[in-house]
């Protein structure tokens, strides 16, 4: 007699749980990347108001938010045998906090002065910044604060003014002066807080700049 086997009727078969897709309740402001632009033509030299930008120790004294300012690094000498800052450490503060941060800054002479902090990298071309050869590529430091921070303060001249018939005195020097701030918040407390004064940011900073420059250079002939 021939035994035969049953037919394999079903199949064995894995049991897979049931994954439920999930979405965040709210989007952390901390995760939305903001880029601020302001610009101003002030009837100054050029190197009269990169001057005021690059002296960094003293931007406690008219930047907005910023309570403290100290240059913590230097370049090396440029072609000129000028060192510029390299390094500091900024304290900011509004809404009753406080937190510093260090800063990377490259120093364009004469053109731009620009700041790093978390994961910002610049852009800058490599030409323009041989006095930073050793410090160029290095890692910014991880704040409390932003993810990533670039503020860039760039400086152009215009061509001097030519004499008319209207103008009854010498023609003056005029310098274009630009900000761009581009950040992210880590911290979405600080986000929250700052969600009223972020956007107008760019704007405040580069008034509290030009009234900076009339008090420096008015009358000075600068």
């Amino acid at each position: 007699m021939v035994t035969k086997s049953l037919p394999r009727l079903c199949r064995p078969f894995t049991i897979h749980p049931f994954k439920i897709p999930r979405r965040s309740f709210i989007t952390l402001p901390g995760a939305e990347y903001q880029s601020l632009t302001a610009s101003r033509i002030l009837p100054y030299k050029s190197s009269s108001l990169y001057a005021i930008i690059s002296d960094v120790d003293s931007y406690k004294t008219f930047i907005p938010y910023c309570v403290d300012s100290k240059v913590t690094s230097w370049s090396a000498t440029d072609a000129d045998g000028r060192r510029w800052p390299s390094q500091a450490d900024l304290r900011v503060g509004w809404g009753g906090f406080e937190e510093q941060f260090t800063s990377r800054l490259f120093c364009v002479p004469g053109s731009v002065v620009e700041a790093l902090s978390g994961q910002a990298v610049t852009n800058l071309k490599k030409s323009d910044l041989a006095h930073y050869a050793s410090t160029a590529t290095a890692p910014a430091k991880a704040n409390a604060i932003f993810t990533s921070l670039r503020t860039r303060w760039t400086v152009t001249p215009f061509p001097y003014k030519p004499l008319t018939d209207s103008t009854p005195l010498p023609a003056t020097d005029e310098t274009e002066v630009s900000l761009t701030i581009d950040f992210q918040f880590s911290n979405p407390v600080y986000a929250a807080l700052s969600k009223a004064v972020a956007p107008k940011l760019a704007g405040v900073m580069i008034e509290a700049f030009e009234n900076r420059a009339k008090q420096l250079l008015d009358g000075l002939g600068a």
